[in-house]
């Protein structure tokens, strides 16, 4: 079987580990600062893998006022492009679970970062409404790198401290997402006023920055990472009939539970929000209160940042709460978490103030965030044989949330304002978050029922 079952050459000697470990050699504790080889090196070079990938992604919202200008592109121009963004991480993120499973979290990361960087970089030679679109597509391929983030937590922690591990790694790495907000404005100005580039120019060389960061971070990933506690997956190349028909077995066991596709749905309606707005509220607070470009991306950059401890804190909590009430705890609290950012979002589109708008926002970052990192508290428990698939379908469905959320509501051809909108987002995201109640495990229960003793020798051997 390949994925959990795949083992390191043979030759290889027993590891002895600097941290606690279970009999899988999973690591059972957390240790945040710890450079430990190979558990807390995997998950620092995760989530700055991620970071670099979030940086570069949503390098280009920020600059939006100065590059609509430049290349006269129109409100639906902007919208076709933000959605072009997301819809180029569905098919990525849909491969990149079983590309885990096959090959390893560190060679697929670091091989679509090294495809994507160059793609960025290409945003020296845009000239048209067409090729700006078709740049923020393939750029959007990089988020993808998300579901070998979290396969590779999950394949180093235990499940004590895997919803703790996943939450960190995440959301330090969509802090990324933040940052870009801050960073690419002032670079942009320093190559204008410091440098004497024109303004055309100016943000064209100012992503050399987020493309050069992100091919460094995969080549320090292909240097230093190891996939497994116990060492890198071997790609079998024996029997490869017997490889092709494990490979469809686990996909097809993965893309047939139907706790992936519930996943999939409350995810596209937490983190493919968080992702709507890391691609409107920059624009939102230029156009809406007529603050500037760098007072924008300030506010914008506040929304990001707030994952340096939403997205951790979900994943602590689902960690407590999976283990004082078990899956149940773990599933009301995602609910009770969602439902209130989803109450939040419904709130921002109605604030008519700057400083009012700011303070709901903040509100809503965390919640919203907090949300993922209790969805991925849940995704290890779903399948362990099929885990790379089943984070692939509840990533993709991040993004899936995204692409529809713009069509709908944020595509520049829609009749009502930006603020209306927002809160329309926020209904999605309340009656979305009802399909948790669907979730069961026969060995553990749902929401409002207790485990089956009799389905679960079954549920098992399956997973």
């Amino acid at each position: 079987m390949l994925g959990f079952d795949l083992h390191p050459a043979p030759t290889m000697e027993p590891q002895k580990f600097t941290i606690a470990v279970d009999s899988d050699h999973k690591a059972t504790e957390f240790r945040l600062f710890s450079l430990s080889s190979p558990h807390m090196r995997a998950f620092h070079l995760a989530w700055l893998s991620l970071f670099s990938c979030f940086f570069a992604t949503f390098s280009i919202p920020p600059l939006l006022p100065i590059i609509r200008e430049d290349l006269n592109l129109s409100p639906s121009d902007v919208g076709t492009a933000g959605t072009a963004a997301f819809a180029g991480s569905i098919i990525s993120r849909l491969v990149m679970g079983p590309a885990c499973d096959l090959f390893g979290p560190r060679l697929a990361s670091a091989t679509l970062s090294l495809l994507t960087a160059p793609v960025l970089l290409s945003a020296a030679f845009v000239s048209s409404p067409f090729s700006f679109i078709l740049l923020r597509f393939f750029v959007g391929f990089s988020l993808a790198n998300f579901v070998a983030n979290q396969f590779w937590m999950s394949s180093m922690f235990s499940g004590c401290t895997v919803g703790l591990a996943n939450g960190v790694a995440a959301g330090w790495a969509n802090v990324g997402s933040g940052l870009t907000q801050l960073v690419m404005p002032i670079i942009f100005s320093l190559l204008n006023n410091n440098f004497g580039l024109t303004r055309s120019a100016s943000w064209r060389v100012a992503f050399v920055v987020p493309s050069a960061f992100q091919a460094v971070m995969a080549l320090m990933v292909l240097a230093y990472g190891q996939d497994l506690p116990d060492g890198n997956y071997k790609r079998i190349q024996k029997h490869e009939k017997d490889s092709e028909d494990n490979a469809i077995g686990v996909f097809l066991n993965g893309i047939t539970n139907y706790r992936g596709w519930v996943l999939g749905l409350t995810y596209g309606y937490c983190f493919g929000v968080e992702l709507t707005m890391d691609n409107i509220i920059a624009e939102y607070f230029y156009d809406r209160f007529g603050v500037n470009m760098e007072t924008a991306g300030v506010i914008a950059a506040s929304f990001g940042f707030a994952n340096w401890v939403s997205r951790p804190t979900g994943g602590v909590v689902s960690d407590k709460l999976g283990k004082r009430f078990g899956m149940k705890g773990r599933l009301w609290g995602l609910w009770v978490v969602q439902t209130v950012a989803g109450l939040l979002c419904l709130w921002l589109g109605q604030v008519n103030t700057l400083w009012g708008s700011v303070m709901v926002m903040c509100a809503f970052s965390f919640f919203v965030q907090a949300a993922s990192g209790l969805t991925f508290g849940v995704v290890p428990f779903v399948s362990k044989r099929s885990m790379g698939v089943i984070s692939g379908m509840t990533g993709s469905g991040g993004t899936v949330g995204a692409v529809v959320t713009q069509l709908l509501l944020f595509s520049g051809s829609n009749k009502f304002p930006t603020q209306t909108g927002i809160s329309l987002m926020g209904v999605m995201m309340l009656v979305s978050t009802l399909s948790v109640t669907t979730i069961y495990f026969p060995q553990w229960g749902g929401m409002f029922c207790g485990p089956n003793s009799s389905d679960h020798q079954s549920y098992q051997l399956l997973a």
